[in-house]
């Protein structure tokens, strides 16, 4: 898969200037409308949309990972399967791909026109009216930053791990005395998450704590609300073209 997974791409554009939160929303908004009507017009205006986003984030091709073949060969697997129960089944089929797909491209969007830091602070902005019931939003945003921030080492970990044991002689000690090479793969990588995880808290620790990642250095302008509009626009009329056809 393409490195560049849950990282921010260096350029600049519009969408790269928005505040995090308005681009949360936008997503929101777009989940749920595919939730309601997962039609094949529905579908089609979004993923047209996320191509002209993508065009205005200027976000290079090489940006999209490069999904294994076996990742293909299951959904090939799963339309065969579905085969024999007709045209419709695999119709349905195809249309519940298309959906996760754009859900996942929707999220990823996010991940690579925002910076991890502003991830956090916008959560907790967004969450701010849950303080009422006395639900910890701060946490909670802290540990979505967290995971996000996080996630992208620990595949560059386990990256490495498998490098490094294919490196390896074949006739090492090691390697025979390993019975199976993903535990073996599982168990360094959680070895070096446990580090790292301690080196992390150790880290904020010593910048004042979990408060400073949800602190609150931007919010929203003019140009999100511009955003906010256009992407309710877009809603509307796949909704109406749903209802049209």
């Amino acid at each position: 898969m393409s490195t560049v997974l849950l990282r921010q791409v260096p350029v600049d554009s519009p969408v790269h200037r928005m505040w995090a939160g308005t681009k949360m929303i936008a997503a929101f908004l777009i989940s749920v409308l595919l939730m309601v009507l997962p039609s094949w017009p529905v579908i089609g205006m979004t993923v047209l949309f996320l191509v002209v986003i993508g065009l205005v984030a200027r976000l290079p091709l090489g940006t999209l990972p490069r999904l294994p073949w076996w990742f293909w060969a299951m959904l090939v697997v799963g339309a065969l399967v579905n085969v024999p129960v007709g045209g419709a089944a695999v119709l349905r089929y195809a249309q519940v791909v298309v959906f996760g797909l754009v859900l996942v491209t929707t999220s990823f969007l996010i991940a690579w026109t925002t910076p991890m830091g502003e991830i956090a602070p916008a959560l907790a902005t967004l969450g701010a009216p849950l303080r009422k019931l006395r639900i910890p939003v701060d946490e909670w945003a802290v540990v979505v930053a967290l995971t996000l921030r996080g996630l992208p080492l620990l595949l560059d970990e386990m990256r490495v791990l498998r490098a490094a044991r294919r490196l390896r002689p074949k006739d090492s000690a090691l390697q025979r005395a390993a019975v199976n090479p993903l535990l073996d793969i599982l168990t360094a990588a959680m070895a070096v998450a446990t580090r790292r995880a301690g080196e992390l808290g150790e880290a904020i620790t010593a910048r004042g704590g979990t408060g400073q990642l949800t602190a609150h250095p931007t919010g929203p302008g003019r140009r999100d609300a511009i955003a906010l509009a256009v992407v309710v626009v877009v809603c509307a009329g796949a909704v109406l073209v749903d209802v049209l056809t």
